[in-house]
Order: structure tokens, then sequence, then C-alpha cells
């Protein structure tokens, strides 16, 4: 195997998470396509000289289907773009560009309905805005420079990130996916501006997914008390330490075995198990832990896109919601946690019925 670099800094560093050879999720096939579907290495890796997570190699490729927008992420966003008008960075006067995620969650709407006015192409900005958008370029030094360099002089960058310590924490070992380049903590970003001359100025930390957290830098700027708190508590957690980021490889074995006991458990007791959310990141999951139809017969989602289709490796069908009302199953694994409060209100069906909502994490425990 040759030697891996730094997507930022050129380091060297090593590989904390290893989910072997995995179907790419950026594509959901027809499920008339008999396959087989091609697998790469999945692997996270991380940098010891400036500490920024990564994936090791991607196979390329662009994302096909796109799901629905999860009403969490709509409301982060909303509450994001308060916090940044109320601190007067975006508002009456200030222009802004947003460099966003390719599965939506655009803030352009927001910002706007501050007062600012949204520049034109390739225009500098008052306040440029990443939203959970640079993690998906394999450039990262790159991808850093140009957003820096359409900072107007006196203007703020601002990024939105999934943080490395929640991830960590949480055991969320599946966020790691073909086409997430990088995957931050604050010491790690936070290290990366100041490398290219923008210090981190202050800091919001939201519960989505665990914890994501808002980003302000500017090249004159001076830390607050938000940023260095947050910078301290991530690097006590252990963001840059390779055996703590590990934890993952423990998680990623532990769900994966746990899971696939649940379902083999519940078919031998004559009870049905569907799955809700054909999210990337259950692509590895079902691959992982060898779930087929036969353990788990369909996965209902939202997305219309996505209805039709079926997963990649592992071939389960994915159906409307419609069809899992219908099922009426015992269980309902849900693959996407920040889902349940928005699911159980729009599916009151499954739990009249006497269904349950279950999360991978849980069963896994109780197996």
């Amino acid at each position: 195997m040759s030697a891996l670099a730094c997507r930022f800094c050129g380091g060297g560093g090593e590989v904390v998470l290893d989910l072997g050879v995995q179907p790419g999720c950026k594509t959901f096939p027809e499920q008339a396509d008999p396959g087989p579907d091609p697998v790469h290495d999945l692997r996270m890796w991380l940098c010891d000289g400036c500490g920024l997570a990564q994936l090791a190699s991607d196979p390329g490729g662009r994302e096909e289907v796109v799901g629905l927008e999860p009403a969490a992420l709509v409301e982060q966003g909303r509450l994001a773009v308060a916090e940044l008008a109320a601190a007067g960075i975006v508002g009456p006067g200030r222009t802004f560009v947003e460099y966003g995620s390719p599965h939506g969650g655009s803030w352009v709407g927001g910002l706007a309905s501050t007062g600012a006015t949204q520049a034109g192409p390739g225009e500098a900005a008052d306040v440029v805005v990443d939203n959970l958008g640079m993690m998906h370029d394999a450039d990262q030094a790159a991808a850093l420079r140009e957003r820096i360099a359409r900072v107007r002089p006196g203007g703020s960058l601002v990024f939105g990130f999934h943080s490395l310590a929640a991830i960590v924490d949480g055991r969320q070992w599946n966020d790691l996916r073909h086409g997430h380049f990088a995957y931050y903590s604050t010491p790690a970003l936070t290290g990366m501006l100041e490398s290219l001359g923008f210090t981190a100025t202050t800091a919001w930390w939201f519960p989505l997914y665990g914890g994501t957290v808002l980003l302000v830098a500017r090249a004159d700027g001076v830390p607050d008390d938000t940023v260095r708190e947050l910078v301290e508590a991530e690097d006590k957690a252990g963001v840059r330490d390779p055996e703590a980021v590990r934890v993952l490889q423990r998680a990623a074995d532990e769900v994966t075995s746990g899971v696939r006991g649940f379902l083999e458990t519940e078919r031998a007791a004559g009870r049905t198990v569907w799955g809700y959310s054909a999210a990337s990141r259950a692509v590895a999951l079902l691959s992982r832990a060898g779930i087929g139809p036969e353990l788990l017969p369909a996965i209902a989602d939202g997305s219309p896109a996505k209805q039709g289709r079926r997963t990649p490796g592992t071939a389960i069908p994915i159906a409307a919601p419609a069809g899992l009302v219908a099922a009426a199953p015992e269980s309902v694994l849900l693959f996407v946690d920040d889902l349940l409060p928005e699911v159980r209100r729009a599916l009151p069906e499954v739990e009249a019925a006497g269904g349950t909502w279950r999360l991978p994490d849980s069963v896994a425990a109780r197996a």
C-alpha cells in the first residue's frame, strides 16, 4: 500500500477506521439492475500534523440520487442564520456567497431574508459561508484557499460542520462514506485557517447530528471564549489522538454484528422488520453485516427519487412510506437517528399498529 499524504498539509498519519471494501453510496441502482455493484476501500485516515481526519481514497463519481432534507437540518440552518444576523455578521448592506452541500440544506434564502445580498459568480463578498460543503473537496488546501480568496477585506468566513468530536463521542462510525473527504474537528479547522492567515473568532454549537459547529473566522480576528473552549474540549476528547478516534473501529464491529444478530432473532421469532431512510450511512452498515432482503425485506424512504431503487451491494428494495404502513412490521429500523421525531409525527400508523421504531445502536446493545 502506497504511503498516504494529508489532503491539507501533505503530512503523514495513520488509518483509524477501516471498513474494508464497500459499495459506493452515491448511486442507488434500479431494482431491476442485477449488479454486481462495484466496491472500493473505505478508510478514515488521521493526519499527525494538522489533525485533519479524512477519507483515505475515493472512487470518484457524482452523487446521482439526492434524498429529502430532514426537518432537523432545515431548523439548524434557520438557527445558524439567526445567530449570524444577531451577531451583525450578515444583514442589510452585506453581500454573501454560499458554498453549499450537494445533499441540499442551502441557507441562501435565510441569508437573503436578513437583508444581505447574494454576490454574483466569482465575486468577493463580505460573508463567505460554507455549509457542509468543503468536506466534499478532495484537495482540502485548494478548497480552503478558494474560499478565503472570495472574502472581501474585513469580511468573514463562516463554516458549518459536523464535528469529529461528536462523531467520536457518538461512535458514529458510519458517517464515513465515499465522497466525504474531510471530517473536521474545531482544533484542526482553526489550525488550517491560521496557516492561511485567518483566525477563528467565535463559534456556536448545535445538537444536529450529535454536534454541529458554526465557526466564524476573519483575517484580523481574535478568538473569543467560545472558540477557546471548543478547541480545549475537543482536544481533551482526543480528536487529534489516533487511539481515541479508533473507538469508531470498535463501534463499527459491535454495531454491525449486533444489528445482524437482532434481525436474525426477529426472523427466527417470525417477526417482520423493515428499515426506514435509505441514507448513505446505511450502506456500509448493511454491507458489513451482510444484511440483504432475507433479513430486511425493504427500506422505506420519503424521497421519490429513491423509491423503486435498491441499496447498493445488498439489493434491499426501497419503497414509499405507504408500503411500510401497509406491511405493519413489528419493528422499523431507522438508519438516521435525527429523523426519529419527524418520522413519528409523519407516520403515526406505525406505532398505532403496534410497531416500534428502533435505532441501530440500541438494537446492537440488546443483541
